[in-house]
């Protein structure tokens, strides 16, 4: 550092704390946010971090210097971590006569409260999903007192339903056999669920919205806030997140059929709640069949990665689709899958 020039060391110093946060990053998965919330909180930046210590790498590569082995180093212990940030295979796509699609999309109450300008974005939601065409799909942020019609499915909280919370809604063209909702206490999010028969199988899917930290995404208006407010902020969400992937995992726990869990976690992939979760059974299709970013939450400047489709790893995964239409703050996700 000594041969640097002042700018240099700065850019040094920038790089130095970019490669320690992504290096403390990747302890998080395995930190309970109800022991060190705080902490937990770093998991939304991970994708800037990598992203930064990427850029930091080839500073100093064209440069020629040492210091590029910084960011080298860290990235590379990390390596996984560059698979569910980006996937830099075109995405495959295999038909099959056994194949089944998912569909996950947090259609955010199509756009009652009218944050986009359009007048037409439930008539295009339900356009997408109709020339798509999935076997089961899975919605969030759903208003069942405004419903919306697709013929050839069945459905489950798909319409006003005094005693099962509104917001998450499923629809299967495979006849649904059971289906049940999962109450998260103070909270208006929730978890549903069906168990679908396909030809002699019986497969448990899920939808899953967790609890959201209502941090504005607004970047200009997030800087007004103080860091010591979205810390806490956030870190209280995740902690909330924590306790409901708790009653998830409990519930699931006591079933026996092959499953499929979807939805919006309000978390990224590098995280305690996406882990467990996750656990040891299921897979991320994104990370088997995706390709580019993968983004499906709307933030400025760099990807998020919140919603997810994850199967059990009695799947093949033989597709995996991220939308780019703007019909919400979310981007649609689907996948295509086969049961061995």
């Amino acid at each position: 550092m000594k041969k640097l020039k002042f700018f240099g060391k700065i850019m040094f110093v920038i790089n130095s704390l970019a490669a320690f946060l992504l290096l403390i990053s990747y302890i998080l998965p395995f930190v309970p946010p109800k022991s060190f919330a705080s902490l937990s909180v770093l998991s939304l930046s991970v994708p800037l971090l990598i992203l930064l210590n990427i850029f930091f790498f080839i500073y100093w590569l064209l440069q020629v210097k040492k210091q590029m082995l910084l960011s080298l180093v860290v990235l590379a212990l990390g390596w996984g971590y560059l698979g569910s940030l980006y996937k830099f295979s075109s995405s495959k796509k295999i038909e099959d006569p056994n194949n089944m699609s998912v569909m996950s999309y947090n259609v955010r109450l199509f756009n009652h409260f009218q944050w986009l300008p359009s007048k037409t974005v439930k008539e295009d939601i339900v356009k997408l999903i109709r020339d798509e065409n999935p076997d089961i799909i899975c919605l969030q942020e759903y208003r069942t007192k405004d419903p919306i019609t697709l013929d050839g499915y069945f459905g489950f909280n798909t319409t006003f339903n005094n005693t099962v919370k509104r917001g998450q809604a499923l629809f299967s063209k495979f006849p649904i056999v059971n289906s049940g909702s999962l109450e998260f206490p103070n909270t208006s999010n929730n978890a549903i669920f069906v168990d679908v028969v396909k030809e002699k199988d019986t497969i448990r899917v899920y939808n899953l919205h967790l609890q959201s930290s209502g941090v504005n995404t607004d970047v200009d208006k997030l800087k007004k806030e103080s860091s010591e407010q979205l810390f806490k902020q956030v870190g209280t969400t995740f902690k909330e997140q924590q306790a409901q992937v708790e009653l998830f995992l409990k519930h699931k726990s006591k079933c026996k059929y092959k499953t499929i869990v979807t939805g919006d976690f309000n978390n990224t992939a590098y995280s305690y709640i996406y882990k467990k979760i996750k656990g040891d059974n299921l897979i991320d299709t994104f990370e088997e069949a995706g390709n580019g970013f993968g983004k499906t939450y709307d933030f400025k400047f760099f990807p998020l990665r919140i919603d997810f489709i994850l199967a059990d790893k009695s799947f093949t995964v033989n597709g995996f689709k991220t939308f780019e239409q703007k019909l919400s703050d979310h981007y649609p996700i689907k996948t295509t899958i086969k049961l061995n």
